[in-house]
């Protein structure tokens, strides 16, 4: 007998639990939609900085100044047409600088005297100066020979010394 109330308890506690009322659903109003953000379609475009602008300007027309070299004939200080396409280039952005002052170098290859090829690269330089002053750029200009000395291709073939028959620029910002 006492191995039949320990079941009859379990069958009452199950008989109570199946008849027991059910809560009843609770309504619950779903909170509001959030706020989504959709995605942007196009980046985020920020004014830029007006000195940043200027800045990065200034160095894209001295980049092209200081990229554009003026090439020589052989023993030559004679502008070519394309050297004075190039100079109309420079003088054109110079004019529209006035802060830019420029260093015009001229350069020789390694063939001939030290002393001949520093006044060579001299004349280069100076034909140089004498167009851009003729083109309207004046009081900005300085020029050096270094003749032999700074080439801008080794070795010594035609190609090579083609090269270093130059005249190149630097570009300094007056305040």
């Amino acid at each position: 007998m006492k191995a039949i109330i320990p079941i009859l308890v379990a069958g009452a506690t199950l008989i109570l639990l199946a008849c027991a009322k059910k809560p009843e659903a609770v309504e619950v109003e779903p909170p509001p939609p959030r706020a989504v953000r959709p995605p942007p379609s196009e980046p985020t475009t920020h004014q830029e900085d007006p000195l940043e602008a200027e800045r990065r300007r200034l160095e894209e027309l001295m980049n092209k100044i200081m990229n554009d070299e003026v090439y020589f004939e052989f023993d030559q200080a004679t502008l070519t047409s394309k050297a004075k396409d190039i100079l109309t280039e420079v003088g054109d952005i110079l004019k529209r600088e006035p802060r830019f002052s420029i260093l015009t170098e001229g350069h020789t290859d390694e063939r001939g005297t030290e002393a001949y090829n520093m006044g060579l690269g001299m004349r280069r330089a100076d034909a140089v100066v004498k167009f851009l002053t003729n083109y309207g750029v004046r009081n900005r200009m300085e020029k050096v020979s270094l003749g032999e000395e700074s080439p801008k291709a080794g070795g010594h073939s035609e190609e090579a010394y083609a090269q270093n028959r130059r005249a190149a620029f630097k570009v300094k910002i007056n305040n």
